[in-house]
């Protein structure tokens, strides 16, 4: 409404779950990672939802960064509606790995990696610590980011494998909090 009203090209970035380390731009730990890094150190029940059969869309912060830059360098193409009428220039663009990962492999990495970053003892028993549960009601069993368009425009599409991203999110943690 405002860019119709204001003739101010709009651009909506649509960031996917992401897993993340340290970055130029900003010290950002997704949610999911920080709750579930701090209950494993404490030893606290990790539940996990579907019992561990829903796939989620994890982006490493670098990758969401890179696709923000790319999409800042240009703005979307100004267009007439069939009236004739300028249309308010917008474009959408989803930032994610498009790659849906099993939630039980996202925790079982995490777990590998902040062992072998040393944040875990070598003989944490993730088994003990975890708890299957069923869906949280409203929730969906996969998602993951349709990147077509930033492909296609910016010919950008993140590709920081999970276990990447945790490996570098588990040595930032180890750096930053230890």
């Amino acid at each position: 409404m405002y860019s119709s009203l204001k003739n101010v090209i709009d651009k909506l970035l649509n960031l996917s779950e992401g897993n993340t380390s340290e970055s130029e731009i900003d010290y950002k730990i997704s949610k999911k990672e920080a709750e579930t890094t701090q209950e494993t150190i404490n030893g606290e029940t990790i539940k996990i939802f579907n019992y561990g059969n829903c796939k989620r869309d994890f982006t490493y912060v670098d990758d969401i960064v890179e696709g923000i830059v790319r999409v800042m360098q240009g703005a979307p193409e100004k267009k007439n509606g069939e009236d004739g009428l300028p249309l308010p220039p917008y474009a959408v663009y989803n930032i994610g790995n498009s790659n849906p990962e099993n939630l039980l492999d996202f925790v079982n990495i995490l777990q590998e990696e902040l062992i072998k970053a040393r944040v875990l003892p070598i003989d944490y028993d993730f088994e003990s610590h975890k708890e299957l549960v069923p869906m949280q009601p409203g929730d969906v069993p996969i998602t993951y980011a349709d990147t077509t368009p930033l492909e296609r425009d910016y010919g950008f599409k993140p590709s920081t494998s999970l276990r990447e991203g945790l490996r570098k999110f588990a040595e930032w943690y180890k750096e930053f909090y230890m």
